[in-house]
């Protein structure tokens, strides 16, 4: 349990009235749910609440979503009514608990019902985000405390895995996300996760001094070339994580470079790319590890410069190296837009625009300028509240497009299309525009033409051929990966088979 205390300390720009209110909903939620346990769980509710109001603190959330996270469990148990809620702490926090409520039935059971899963979790969420920040640090809390929860441990993790660990990665909230992938992994794979975790344990103390060494000439090599105020950490590979990457690249874990990083912290752009410098002027980089986040960021905003050396101790150490601000983007993602890091601002900001933090570009314009904006398939999935969810490949196509690992492709001008791997030409053709897609011919990649259901790699750069003539058929549903490539070539079929019956009935007519 977090005292009152805990959290106002973690609380960012309180005011005594926003103290005051915290207080209050404090108080309220220890004499409401007294000892009161919680479902699923030998726990008390009062324990979860103050702790999933602390780590919205943490994550630097507004005072009514703290008090959301306190009072989260008042309305779902029957306790009070939305409208105490809303008298005594404002309408804001009222809407919140109602949109929390919509999320409560959500369960993990199977890859069909699992579509039906996200669906609840966008229609509620594209009302106002911040339910959606609400529900997923609940759900952390949840994976800290699941030893309380024996006999529903197995399923809580696999939810945890399946839809909460994935949606905070991709909307940028990576610290959480890998916190709930450990957690989970460690009730879903017992044995992998304590194999995998004394062998960390091992290497750990094994890389101790050597690293501790490299760490201090580092700041020293960094410092006299000019690079002051410099923040630094280390960084920590997730169990999880080690073991993807284990069975991924079927490699053994001592061919895995990346186990501890450092990451350092600098004021500006100029100064990561100065550093950079200092660093492969100092030791030698591993080829093909050195990657331009900043550049080229990853589809949740992740920016940051990555580089992998010799030591020259024998040993090999991952560096990452980015400014303050892509460090709190880093690690809070997708929640530090809703921060206070502009505390006068106005209070008509648009919550939907979180829409546009996960999701691929889409042309906009005939300069081949890219944005993140809604595409349809999102949008119907959020209208079509009550629709028929029994659709394996929307299920199979909605995870590969928003879940699954994802690629940067250049077009021939140096933007940028975002796309999820195993993608293919017919693909890439229809970020660019339903025409592109429509009369795509043949494409060349990196220079040499291929076929357009050759699959594309990270980094390729594509030249889409159109001819007039060329239309899709049926086989291109086969190579297409994108929900929006299939969508756009099913519309396009059933048009040219109505305009056939059309023409049809017009010839028997006559």
């Amino acid at each position: 349990m977090r005292s009152l205390q805990e959290i106002l300390t973690v609380t960012r720009f309180l005011t005594e009235e926003k103290k005051s209110l915290i207080e209050k909903a404090y108080i309220f939620v220890v004499e409401l749910h007294k000892e009161q346990l919680r479902h699923y769980s030998t726990e008390s509710i009062t324990k979860h609440a103050t702790r999933v109001a602390f780590i919205l603190a943490e994550l630097g959330m507004p005072t009514e979503m703290i008090i959301a996270g306190l009072l989260h469990h008042a309305i779902r148990e029957g306790l009070v009514s939305t409208q105490t809620i809303s008298k005594q702490f404002g309408t804001t926090v009222s809407l919140l608990l109602e949109g929390t409520m919509r999320l409560r039935d959500i369960r993990y059971q199977g890859e069909i019902s699992h579509l039906e899963s996200l669906r609840k979790l966008f229609v509620a969420s594209a009302k106002d985000m911040r339910i959606l920040v609400l529900k997923l640090a609940d759900r952390l809390d949840t994976m800290r405390s699941l030893q309380f929860a024996k006999e529903h441990q197995l399923r809580i993790a696999q939810e945890t895995m399946e839809i909460y660990a994935p949606l905070a990665r991709r909307l940028g909230l990576l610290r959480m996300s890998r916190e709930m992938e450990d957690l989970a992994f460690k009730y879903i794979s017992p044995q992998d996760y304590q194999s995998i975790s004394v062998w960390v344990e091992k290497k750990q103390k094994e890389d101790t001094h050597p690293f501790d060494q490299f760490h201090k000439s580092l700041l020293k090599r960094l410092a006299k070339a000019g690079v002051h105020q410099i923040e630094t950490d280390t960084r920590l590979k997730g169990i999880y994580s080690i073991y993807q990457k284990i069975n991924r690249k079927k490699k053994e874990p001592e061919l895995i470079y990346d186990l501890l990083a450092i990451r350092m912290r600098v004021d500006t752009v100029e100064d990561c790319y100065r550093s950079l410098g200092v660093i492969h002027t100092s030791w030698r980089p591993l080829p093909g590890r050195i990657k331009d986040y900043i550049a080229f960021p990853k589809p949740n905003g992740y920016q940051s410069l990555h580089t992998t050396v010799f030591t020259g101790h024998g040993g090999i150490i991952e560096i990452q190296i980015r400014t303050k601000s892509m460090h709190e983007e880093a690690e809070y993602g997708l929640a530090s837009h809703l921060s206070y890091k502009e505390p006068a601002r106005k209070n008509n900001v648009p919550y939907d625009s979180w829409l546009y933090q996960f999701l691929p570009p889409h042309k906009i314009n005939s300069e081949k300028k890219y944005s993140f904006s809604a595409f349809e398939w999102l949008q119907k999935m959020v209208q079509d509240e009550h629709g028929d969810a029994k659709d394996a490949d929307n299920f199979t196509s909605l995870r590969s497009d928003f879940f699954q690992y994802r690629m940067f492709i250049f077009d021939t001008h140096g933007e940028v299309v975002d796309l999820p791997i195993h993608s293919t030409p017919i693909d890439f053709a229809y970020e660019i525009g339903v025409t592109s897609g429509n009369h795509l011919y043949g494409a060349k990649v990196n220079g040499k033409l291929v076929h357009i259901d050759a699959e594309l790699k990270n980094g390729d750069i594509v030249e889409i051929v159109t001819k007039q003539s060329s239309h899709p058929t049926v086989k291109w549903l086969l190579y297409a990966k994108t929900i929006l490539a299939k969508k756009l070539i099913q519309e396009y079929l059933a048009s040219k088979t109505t305009l056939s019956q059309k023409k049809k009935t017009s010839r028997s007519e006559s």
